[in-house]
């Protein structure tokens, strides 16, 4: 089992709390990132939005394009995901950009590609805002952009939204960057069959994840292409006692409707598509992190995390706050009973 995490850009994950104690600066996630290596961790998603999702649009926010650049500069192993949005990137642009990444980090650069949801983040930054299927459309034709022009030079594509000729990307990356996305839509759920290498899901239970993946499964068997990676977005809370998890999960879950985040939340629910309807409590942690349920003892989340190994689960992204203290507590509560060699690191 690989554990990952998401890069605070941010300033936290709580949405009713509003100084977590991360600084949203590069001097914060630098040294998360260098002594998550040390700590077990083998990647670090970094999202890709221009406004606060979490603390409010006037909140400060970190770029994660140049960030995934300074990071690939000063870290040796870790995975670099970044979350790329095609309605904000011309393809050929943004896979010139990314195999310059992936040479500095030798390699290490993957994508995870997201249909773009926030209608007032468009607008504010002049970018165009489609509805949701024709944003996957879009994301079809981005993506056999981006690849083509990693793989050959000489390239040329006319589609319905992007049309390159004889493009010419040089240097390639160091290798092909790995391609996630997520989706719970039929149009989504095509797309990321077809196209993609992962598949990142929101938290639910093992039950509903093992569904899921047996569904993409049997989609990429009926294609003939090989078995993707599956990955699973948890918050977690490590305690010595069943309490104190208690009393932690009630702190972060007391969100009102008037959260600084509150207006976000419902532009997103009226932009997506999904399987099940979500709570203001899933809501308070993001991308549903609670319903994964890696809160409790040390025990109980390693008998949680065996139960998502066993359904196909590869990797968790996590979130926690603070952040480099939760990381820490998780690694040597957690990560070293699944990974004993990091006893040694």
């Amino acid at each position: 089992m690989e554990f990952g995490y998401w890069l605070p850009v941010f300033g936290g994950w709580l949405r009713n709390i509003p100084d977590e104690g991360m600084d949203t600066s590069w001097d914060y996630v630098k040294t998360l990132a260098q002594k998550s290596e040390d700590w077990g961790y083998s990647l670090s998603l970094i999202a890709e939005l221009y406004l606060n999702d979490i603390k409010g649009q006037a909140a400060p926010s970190l770029d994660a394009w140049s960030t995934a650049a300074a990071l690939a500069a000063v870290t040796e192993q870790l995975e670099i995901m970044v979350a790329v949005r095609p309605t904000f990137h011309n393809p050929a642009q943004l896979a010139k950009q990314a195999a310059n990444i992936d040479l500095i980090s030798n390699g290490r650069l993957s994508l995870n590609v997201v249909s773009s949801w926030w209608r007032d983040e468009a607008t504010k930054y002049g970018i165009h805002f489609e509805q949701h299927d024709d944003r996957y459309a879009r994301t079809k034709e981005w993506l056999d952009v981006v690849t083509n022009v990693w793989e050959k030079d000489h390239f040329t594509y006319e589609g319905k939204y992007y049309k390159v000729e004889d493009n010419i990307l040089q240097p390639k990356p160091a290798k092909k960057p790995f391609i996630y996305a997520g989706g719970e839509s039929e149009a989504a759920k095509t797309m990321i069959s077809t196209q993609c290498d992962g598949y990142v899901m929101h938290g639910d239970s093992p039950e509903k994840i093992g569904e899921r993946i047996a569904d993409m499964s049997r989609r990429r068997e009926q294609l003939g292409l090989p078995p993707m990676k599956y990955g699973v977005a948890a918050y977690s809370i490590v305690r010595n006692s069943e309490a104190e998890v208690k009393e932690e999960l009630d702190r972060i879950t007391d969100v009102k409707a008037s959260a600084a985040g509150y207006d976000n939340y419902q532009q997103w629910l009226a932009g997506t598509q999904l399987e099940q309807q979500v709570s203001l409590q899933d809501y308070s942690v993001s991308n549903r992190g609670l319903r994964t349920g890696l809160t409790g003892t040390p025990a109980m989340i390693q008998d949680r995390i065996g139960e998502f190994e066993k359904v196909g689960v590869d990797f968790f992204l996590l979130q926690s706050s603070p952040q480099l203290e939760e990381m820490e507590r998780f690694s040597d509560s957690v990560i070293k009973a699944f990974n004993p060699q990091q006893q040694s690191a």
